[in-house]
């Protein structure tokens, strides 16, 4: 059965046909994912789907009794209510039974009859079979999936975040028990567990669900179909990401090499046509096979030029050699505002060729850190030491420029101090082209702020680079150029984001920021989430194996924690004399006998680092 059908659908904006005949169908229990460039009309057939905007032709049916649940912006509850009241509010399919059911219990009350107690007895049952008494269940079910603790649930709704609201509002929208879900961006602002935990329940989802979403592990996970737009056509794919990816490198490759090939028996027909005509001077004959010829060409003019499905950006940062192992150190680093420890006593280095990704959950203190570390904020305490031979540049994830008045062209010549031409150059390289260079920076998006902001970044000489957020914003298209910007990069690098795919993609190290201690792990994301998952099996394991021994004590919080900071304390002592030594090794190599005292030392320390770091993943497992 079909729960959305979509023929012949046209939109426009003033002469800009954003929409162009969109003809397709939504079966019922599909999971779709809507991909495309921005600007390609994905908003507006998101709008119109869920009855936001008209159209202007065409078709857009969706039977009646299907229920459905929209997830794309902030709507208004009441002044004053609680989060608690807006996820109530999910339940309001139940309203009219409830109602019903305490009048009756009002009337059986006062009297009762059988007509009354079978009424009654109806409604209960049909109030239990809709799971009218599991709200509470389903709603800490949710809450708890999705990160929302008691202590936010009792807050007032308009003093939410934005990030705050988008995640009460997707539950919300998984509470109404809809039958067809539309979710704008429903990753935007989640943590990495939350968006763990949506992957896994909406391929449980029984009902129908169409999605806009950059994304990419998400998408993958959670569609079975693709419909992407382009210039307002549609291309349908029947599968998840990763079957999209590899089809549609495969069309535009049987479409390119069908145009050439087009292409070239064009050229030819008319080098043919030409020369005849030349020669047929006179000819009749000739000059009629010439024109057989040229309608011949008419005719084969099928094949439109494939667009590029590749940025068209190439380009790379400057980089810059340094000498020496580490990038920088920290040494004692503490932070926090007010009442909240963002971190205590952070102790860490960066070496020449880290590529460190540094996650957490929002409010923890990730940009902060950040922000210390390329020196625009101050520690409460302890210090932040750099390499001399160290030039370092930082994307921020909120890009301003020192004058917004000017123009992206003037922005870039005051910047750089380029000529007009080598600035127009660079510009149309991040796909500034003609008029547009001499717009407002004040006027420009959230992507095209990063564009320029990396126009910038990329023409200087630098040897340690600093983004934070750098795909927010940014399209599918712009996400795998910066990618690959990024990869191509020799220098150290260090970066906030929650896209998995960007993580997963750059990092060889992993930084987890909780409870205000970094988790140091040495290797890529997807190796660091599987190990972080047996971790948090294997005391579920343990009390399985032994059900019938006593559980140990859970340990006091605030001392594991100190103990964990001492640890590591000496377990960073331990790795910077090991260092040393290996150095001292490569200097004496000479020196028989000097040689053998350091190799002594150095394996009993490595023996003391090897227990030291045992007792650290103990203690580690305790505190998460």
């Amino acid at each position: 059965m079909i729960d959305i059908s979509v023929s012949k659908l046209n939109k426009f904006y003033g002469e800009h046909h954003v929409l162009r005949d969109l003809t397709f169908n939504i079966e019922r229990g599909e999971r779709v994912g809507l991909l495309g460039d921005n600007g390609s009309g994905k908003t507006t057939l998101f709008k119109i789907l869920s009855g936001q905007l008209d159209y202007d032709s065409g078709e857009v049916l969706i039977p009646s009794d299907r229920r459905i649940a929209v997830v794309s912006q902030i709507p208004d509850y009441p002044f004053g209510y609680t989060v608690n009241q807006v996820l109530a509010s999910a339940f309001s399919r139940f309203d009219e039974i409830t109602a019903e059911l305490r009048s009756l219990e009002k009337t059986m009350e006062i009297y009762s009859d059988a007509d009354v107690l079978s009424r009654y007895d109806k409604l209960t049952a049909k109030f239990e079979h809709m799971g009218g008494y599991n709200i509470e269940t389903e709603i800490s079910k949710t809450c708890n999936g999705l990160g929302i603790s008691e202590e936010m649930r009792e807050r007032i709704f308009d003093t939410l975040s934005g990030g705050e609201k988008t995640r009460i509002l997707i539950a919300c929208a998984l509470l109404q028990d809809p039958d067809i879900l539309l979710l704008d961006e429903p990753t935007n602002h989640l943590d990495i567990d939350a968006v763990e935990w949506l992957e896994e329940y909406l391929p449980r989802f029984r009902g129908t669900v169409f999605i806009i979403s950059h994304d990419r592990y998400f998408i993958d996970k959670c569609i079975t179909r693709v419909i992407e737009l382009s210039d307002g056509n549609a291309e349908f794919y029947p599968g998840n990401y990763s079957f999209y990816v590899k089809e549609r490198e495969a069309r535009y490759e049987e479409q390119l090499k069908k145009y050439k090939a087009e292409q070239a028996e064009i050229k030819r027909l008319e080098f043919t046509a030409e020369r005849m005509h030349g020669w047929g001077m006179g000819n009749k004959k000739l000059q009629v096979r010439a024109f057989a010829i040229e309608k011949r060409i008419e005719r084969i003019r099928k094949t439109e030029k494939p667009k590029e499905i590749h940025s068209a950006m190439h380009n790379r940062f400057n980089s810059l050699n340094f000498h020496g192992d580490n990038v920088l150190k920290l040494s004692g680093i503490d932070k926090a505002y007010d009442d909240k420890i963002l971190f205590n006593n952070l102790s860490l280095t960066i070496e020449n060729g880290d590529r460190i990704a540094l996650i957490g959950d929002n409010g923890c203190g990730k940009t902060t850190l950040l922000d210390i570390i390329a020196k625009n904020a101050s520690p409460d305490s302890g210090s932040v030491t750099y390499n001399p031979s160290i030039k370092s540049a930082m994307l921020p994830q909120v890009i301003k420029f020192a004058n917004e008045d000017r123009s992206i062209l003037d922005t870039v010549l005051y910047d750089l101090n380029v000529s007009t031409q080598t600035a127009r150059n660079r510009l149309a390289s991040f796909l500034f082209f003609g008029d547009e260079v001499f717009d407002c920076v004040k006027t420009l998006s959230g992507g095209e702020r990063s564009r320029l902001k990396l126009c910038e970044l990329m023409s200087a000489d630098i040897n340690f680079l600093m983004l934070d957020e750098p795909t927010n914003h940014l399209d599918i298209t712009s996400r795998e150029w910066i990618e690959s910007a990024v990869e191509d990069f020799d220098g150290a690098l260090l970066f906030v984001s929650h896209d998995r795919f960007f993580i997963n993609k750059l990092a060889n190290r992993i930084w987890e920021l909780r409870d205000g201690v970094i988790f140091d792990y040495r290797g890529s994301f997807d190796a660091y989430r599987q190990e972080l998952q047996l971790r948090r099996q294997a005391p579920v394991q343990a009390v399985t194996a032994h059900e019938k021994k006593e559980k140990k004590k859970a340990p006091n919080k605030k001392i594991n924690d100190k103990k964990l900071r001492d640890i590591e304390r000496e377990i960073s002592k331990l790795e910077e004399r090991i260092s040393e030594i290996e150095k001292e090794i490569e200097a004496s190599a000479s020196d028989f006998e000097a040689l053998s005292k350091l190799y002594e030392e150095n394996t009993a320390l490595n023996a003391s680092l090897e227990e030291k770091m045992l007792i650290w993943e103990g203690l580690y497992e305790e505190s998460i």
